[in-house]
């Protein structure tokens, strides 16, 4: 007979062997119930007892490690075999030795993992960046507690913190590490559970401290100007984005983006990386630049190696000739893991429950945690304290008649019967009487128990002044900055990770890898621009321009030449001749007002090669002032596409020249008069606003023309118009001198 059909709820067939080996009808479970009995306690064991760290900043592997170190005596003296710790430890923590070595390994200061590590180590711990540097074995390294450590353990044995058994029930050890500093926030960690996760950046010491401190007087502080942006043992440049930082200190997720270190070797042609970030390795680097070399997409790159020594991280690359380093970089910052993000999730583990929380929400915690920790000290204290006044008092009823004392204990005859007899004969409870039955024969003496007694005031003194901490919750505050004030000054360094704004980083786009080829350039004076290739000029015909249009300027350039474009605006677009496309002479050609992007009513008047950036740009004035600016002036580290201010706007522009050597220039006015000078009269700026000098004496209602080299003029008495100094109203311009030769304006 078939089966009845299950429900849709699945469920788990078990197999029960009998005693002869064969197996018993089969029991139906839901899988349900399963999950319930079997795979919940182990996700809560893997959340709560293994992967998620608490407000100490220690998940449970950490913390029985650096407990063991420190019952082991390792806060001071020598260091001892990593071996002797890893089994010590095992007593603790059951997981096995590899397990607790690794750990060691990353808390130590020899791996590099932590801002402020924790084990002193010695011998090869390997490093944190790279992937394949593997650590010695625990028989031949050796490690202790660094000094820090002291300010995870203060107080202790003072009831700070809660202890329980072990898993075999053989010893205590804590629940929780009564650190003095914000730890959480300090030590990076990262943790996978079952269905959630955790992943810590390390802030710096010295600012969490600091932000701790402003918190304490003020909750509602700016958290911002005191912690900066988290802080990396690897370097590197952490790229800050206030708003990214801003939600990850509210809502304990976010990501920041840190990218490598570098200097270029000019004298060797090399660029040498010396700090990657955090969450990278060399080895994934350089696997990824070759993959990129393979594939053809990077060409500048020689030769890349790993150049890492006892002084630190390096990597070389070799350049090219002719490669720029910068846009180099800026190309393997996009394409490799030389700038990588860290995610964040401040994930922790509050009185047992997972909490993503914000950076205000976790200092609010560890105060409130660390508070409680202080109260609980003070009141342990207190307590010690009480006890011993507790017997003084007894000792102080004795010193009215030692000798009664000696006697009652010498005519007791049972050993049994002493501490009653005293507890009669002065009226002290048990515990006093055992504390003055348990004293030294040679301590029988007036002084000694004068002296002792004699502490009861100032015990008095100290126990008031313990309860009035109890009581007065600023008090309990004061300490702790106290100790916050003294973590700091002890323990801060400076941060390693530097911070850059994302608007001081230079945007390189990535240009296709055009042939540079020769080119003939035209420029129209309405504003249209041709680029024709030589072998394409020599088979066209005559130049076609718009009726009323003609040739203002013509270069022999290449396809990779930069140019500029001067405006009537005051404005300078730069472009390069490669964003242009081959075309005719039977053409017009692209029309570089729209082509450019340029305001309405904008036109073009003059057309610049820089090249090198070397010589100056002369500008003429309607008001006779000439300005020489350094071409230099014009130069950006970015691709700025318009510049504006190109020149003074004070005076309307007459004309303009490049100088690219020193020579004479012939300035027409229409009196008309001409003024030939050598341009070394002017001096040259760097200011592209400046409105320059008087170069040219002007009567009314005259103004200057236009300006030239003198080779390009018909004037043949070039010493009669020439002019020594600056300003001149020059000569007027003789009828032999006044025809124009057909020169063309070239460069």
């Amino acid at each position: 007979m078939a089966r009845k059909k299950q429900p849709e709820e699945t469920r788990q067939k078990v197999n029960h062997p009998n005693v002869m080996g064969l197996h018993a009808a089969v029991v139906e479970q839901p899988i349900t119930g399963t999950l319930e009995t079997n795979f919940m306690p182990y996700a809560m064991s893997a959340i709560v007892s293994r992967a998620i760290p608490e407000i100490d900043g220690f998940k449970p592997s950490h913390r029985k490690l650096l407990y063991t170190m420190y019952k082991m005596g390792l806060m001071t003296g020598n260091r001892t075999k990593s071996a002797n710790i890893v089994g010590q430890t095992m007593r603790l923590n059951p997981h096995g030795d590899a397990a607790i070595y690794d750990t060691m390994v990353r808390l130590s200061r020899g791996y590099g993992a932590l801002l402020t590590p924790f084990v002193d180590s010695k011998g090869n711990f390997g490093k944190a960046f790279s992937r394949d540097m593997a650590w010695a074995a625990p028989r031949y390294t050796e490690a202790k507690l660094m000094p820090i450590c002291g300010e995870l353990f203060r107080d202790i044995d003072s009831d700070t913190v809660d202890f329980v058994d072990n898993y075999d029930n053989t010893m205590k050890e804590p629940t929780l590490l009564p650190t003095t500093f914000p730890n959480i926030l300090v030590s990076a960690n990262s943790g996978i559970a079952v269905g959630m996760a955790s992943q810590f950046c390390g802030f710096n010491l010295r600012e969490v401290c600091e932000t701790t401190i402003a918190y304490l007087k003020n909750p509602n502080c700016d958290l911002t100007e005191t912690l900066l942006a988290p802080d990396f043992p690897t370097g590197g440049d952490l790229i800050c984005d206030p708003a990214a930082l801003r939600e990850i200190y509210e809502t304990g997720r976010g990501s920041v983006r840190v990218r490598a270190k570098y200097r270029y070797v000019k004298s060797e042609n090399l660029i040498e990386i010396y700090e990657i970030p955090y969450s990278t390795t060399v080895e994934a680097i350089l696997d990824k630049v070759a993959d990129l070399i393979k594939a053809g997409k990077i060409k500048e790159i020689s030769d890349m190696r790993d150049e890492t020594d006892i002084s630190g991280l390096k990597m070389a690359i070799d350049l090219k000739r002719g490669t720029d380093p910068d846009k180099l970089m800026a190309r393997l910052y996009k394409q490799t893991p030389l700038e990588d993000s860290f995610p964040c999730n401040f994930n922790v583990l509050i009185a047992g429950t997972p909490r993503v929380l914000g950076v205000r929400e976790l200092l609010e915690e560890w105060t409130a945690w660390r508070t409680e920790s202080v109260r609980r000290r003070v009141h342990y204290v207190l307590t010690k304290k009480k006890e011993k006044l507790h017997l003084l008092k007894g000792l102080k009823r004795i010193l009215l008649d030692i000798d009664k004392a000696i006697r009652i204990i010498r005519e007791t005859e049972q050993d049994s019967e002493v501490i009653p007899n005293l507890m009669i004969g002065f009226g002290i409870d048990q515990i006093q009487a055992e504390y003055v039955a348990e004293i030294k024969l040679r301590n029988i003496n007036k002084e000694y128990i004068l002296k002792r007694v004699e502490e009861t005031d100032a015990l008095r003194d100290e126990i008031d002044d313990l309860e009035d901490i109890l009581k007065d919750a600023r008090r309990v505050k004061k300490i702790i900055v106290d100790e916050l004030n003294t973590v700091m000054k002890k323990y801060g360094e400076d941060r390693r990770t530097s911070i850059v704004y994302s608007h001081e980083i230079e945007t390189v786009v990535e240009e296709e890898v055009v042939e540079e080829t020769p080119v003939h350039i035209f420029l129209s004076r309405e504003g249209y621009f041709k680029r024709i290739t030589p072998q394409s000029l020599r088979m066209s015909g005559e130049q076609k321009y718009k009726e009323g249009d003609g040739l203002r300027q013509s270069f022999e350039t290449t396809s990779h030449a930069e140019i500029m474009f001067f405006t009537d605006r005051c404005q300078v677009y730069k472009t390069r001749i490669s964003d242009f496309d081959d075309t005719k002479a039977s053409l017009l050609g692209d029309y570089l007002p729209s082509r450019l992007g340029m305001d309405p009513g904008e036109n073009v008047i003059y057309a610049v090669l820089p090249g090198d950036y070397s010589g100056s740009m002369l500008f003429l004035f309607e008001n006779g002032k000439a300005a020489r600016v350094e071409l230099t002036a014009y130069r950006t580290t970015s691709n700025r596409r318009k510049l504006t201010g190109a020149y003074a706007d004070k005076s309307p522009l007459v004309s303009m020249i490049r100088i690219t050597e020193e020579r004479e220039l012939a300035v027409y006015s229409t009196e008309p008069r001409v003024v030939i000078f050598q341009t070394a009269l002017l001096t040259p700026k760097t200011t592209r606003s400046s409105q320059g000098v008087q170069l040219i004496n002007l009567k009314k209602n005259y103004r200057p023309e236009r300006i030239c080299p003198v080779e390009e003029t018909a004037i043949s008495n070039v010493s009669r118009y020439r002019v020594r100094v600056l300003p001149a109203a020059g000569a007027l311009l003789k009828e032999e001198d006044s025809e124009e030769k057909q020169i063309g304006l070239l460069e």
